[in-house]
């Protein structure tokens, strides 16, 4: 019997999260520097936004270059 997708642990630190804990929260408004560890307390954190950086796919050089000689040729 197989193993449920959801149970598997193997691609978790590459996952997108939306939510973050408060030390991933800390690291992140302190290099945007929003937050001083010296005036501020833990309590009352702004808000941090967690977005997903999407890679575009390269198209393959080939293919254009096989474009443009056809072309050329006719």
């Amino acid at each position: 019997m197989s193993i449920h997708s959801s149970f598997r642990s193997g691609g978790l630190a590459a996952k997108h999260r939306n939510v973050l804990n408060r030390l991933e929260r800390l690291e992140k408004l302190e290099e945007a520097e929003r937050w001083n560890s010296a005036e501020s307390g833990l309590f009352g954190l702004p808000k941090v936004r967690s977005i997903k950086v999407a890679m575009k796919k390269k198209k393959k050089k080939e293919e254009d270059g096989e474009g443009s000689e056809g072309e050329a040729k006719k």
